[in-house]
């Protein structure tokens, strides 16, 4: 129960964080880096000040991947719904009118379904696409947002 409690404050505080759509979509902020250095400079800040936006964006892009691999969703339900239905039984056998199955059993049979359809399901593809997409979008957007002029003044001094 505290292990929630700790869960719940945790994503309240990530919440809080979020920084206004005005700010995270300030356009006139928006410049091409000087050189790596500067890009360097600006990722490392962006990536900090807009942490709880870019966890925004994994989550949606996360969800949109499952969404459009029906397969891969139904894979990793059917996997989650299997091993709890196997924890459920703790550790006694399953008895069905055609016999009686062991946990072990159940595993196995598991595994077999569940492992050629999840090749079918090609998670390395939506993986590399989720990369791809996140890589593209929170770094243009980390290293093309410039810091805020309180942050340059800072730094010189």
């Amino acid at each position: 129960m505290e292990r929630l409690r700790s869960d719940v404050s945790y994503l309240q505080g990530t919440v809080s964080k979020l920084k206004p759509p005005q700010e995270f979509f300030d356009f006139r902020r928006l410049s091409k880096p000087a050189d790596f250095g500067e890009i360097q400079s600006r990722v490392g800040y962006n990536l900090g000040y807009f942490q709880a936006n870019y966890i925004l964006i994994v989550s949606a892009l996360s969800i949109y991947a499952l969404i459009t691999n029906l397969l891969l969703l139904f894979v990793i339900a059917f996997v989650g719904v299997g091993v709890f239905g196997i924890m459920k039984l703790n550790g006694e056998d399953l008895v069905l009118p055609v016999g009686r199955f062991n946990s072990s059993q159940l595993k196995l049979g598991l595994i077999c379904v569940a492992v050629p359809l999840g090749f079918l399901a090609s998670p390395i593809s939506t993986m590399m696409w989720l990369i791809g997409s996140l890589a593209v979008c929170v770094l243009s957007h980390a290293s093309f947002m410039e810091k805020p002029i309180e942050t340059v003044f800072e730094e010189e001094v």
